[in-house]
């Protein structure tokens, strides 16, 4: 993916220090996995360390794009009430979707 890295958003905020002003994101952390020869698409998973999150204070700045992530299904069938908000926490592994937008995929691919 051309050295970008895929994170999830869990906060924005601001500060400033010595009258500079820094707009910033709280981030966790997704890591690539392989490449999936059949799809054409890269496979991420969180990137989890001792049963936690890795995490990162990002400048808005560093962020490029938003990228799409497909589910990785398995084989075990969700139950009726699951609902969609809960995939990035569900989910082991996502696809990230590079036909999605054709500038991201120019980009990143």
């Amino acid at each position: 993916m051309r050295g970008m890295a895929i994170v999830r958003v869990i906060l924005f905020f601001s500060f400033e220090h010595e009258g500079v002003y820094y707009p910033c994101a709280l981030v966790e952390q997704f890591r690539k996995v392989r490449h999936d020869p059949v799809t054409g698409m890269w496979v991420v998973q969180p990137d989890i360390i001792r049963g936690r999150h890795k995490t990162s204070v990002l400048h808005l700045n560093t962020f490029y794009r938003g990228a799409h992530l497909i589910l990785v299904y398995g084989k075990k069938k969700l139950p009726v009430k699951f609902h969609f908000s809960y995939s990035l926490d569900a989910f082991r592994a996502f696809y990230v979707n590079k036909y999605i937008d054709h500038h991201a995929n120019e980009i990143a691919f």
